[in-house]
């Protein structure tokens, strides 16, 4: 149990280390450098989803991928709507997203951030969920590490931004800590719904999945493929996916 604990918190204080940026580092995080820790994350999260949830998901169902295809599309389908309901700004964007709101631009940033943060919540959830069903504990606590090391870069990229707009330096740490939040939130949540439909956790694994590829393809690929230094960006893409892959079969 204590190992699942520090499993599930382990992303939150990774998130709370990297906002924790915003004390050291000037206002702006420099060009080359956030288009290489955007492409880690994406690196991450990508070999996450598919060597930790989709290839475990297809096999925990005796090697069909039915599950998997429809657990995957009702992830996206699940962010797609989130993202259509919630008024929402991404990082660097001047229009919002979503509905009309009369929130602050901080408060924009925020969810963005927090919508963002729900499917890495649900992944290590999931990971964990499925340790009754084959997974070891040492690959899942491989996905929360895994996962916490690419919100350290997250955190100072949403910090750092916070800050930028006026924010103190304070606030901005405070922020980005708390967008962190959801993360132990959705893994409880699916931990518990897995708990009762035990027999759906091939669904749920490819769900979170899902969900994950969903951020990286909406907003992490469209902001490293923007203005110069892309090629930082595909060099932190491959370091991500390889370390992620990596920890993923040393542990599974």
């Amino acid at each position: 149990m204590s190992a699942i604990i520090i499993g599930i918190l382990l992303p939150l204080v990774g998130t709370m280390l990297g906002s924790a940026f915003v004390f050291f580092m000037k206002k702006e995080i420099p060009d080359r450098l956030q288009k290489t820790l955007l492409g880690f994350a994406s690196g991450v999260m990508v070999a996450a989803s598919v060597w930790s949830l989709l290839i475990p998901s297809i096999d925990m169902a005796g090697e069909s991928v039915l599950s998997a295809a429809v657990g995957f599309l009702a992830g996206m389908g699940f962010l797609l709507l989130i993202d259509e309901l919630t008024p929402h700004l991404h990082l660097g964007a001047q229009k919002a997203e979503g509905p009309r709101s009369k929130l602050s631009r901080t408060a924009m940033l925020a969810l963005a951030v927090t919508i963002h943060n729900l499917p890495e919540g649900m992944a290590v959830g999931v990971v964990f969920a499925g340790e009754a069903q084959g997974l070891t504990l040492s690959a899942a606590l491989a996905v929360s590490i895994g996962i916490a090391i690419q919100n350290i870069p997250e955190g100072a990229i949403i910090s750092m931004p916070m800050h930028a707009e006026g924010n103190s330096r304070w606030r901005s740490f405070l922020i980005g800590s708390l967008s962190g939040v959801v993360e132990p939130v959705g893994s409880v949540a699916i931990l518990l719904l897995a708990s009762v439909l035990g027999i759906a956790l091939p669904y749920l694994l490819a769900f979170a999945a899902g969900a994950m590829m969903y951020v990286v393809v909406e907003e992490l690929i469209p902001e490293t493929a923007e203005g110069r230094h892309t090629n930082l960006s595909t060099i932190g893409f491959a370091i991500g996916f390889v370390l992620m892959m990596a920890m993923d079969v040393l542990f599974g």
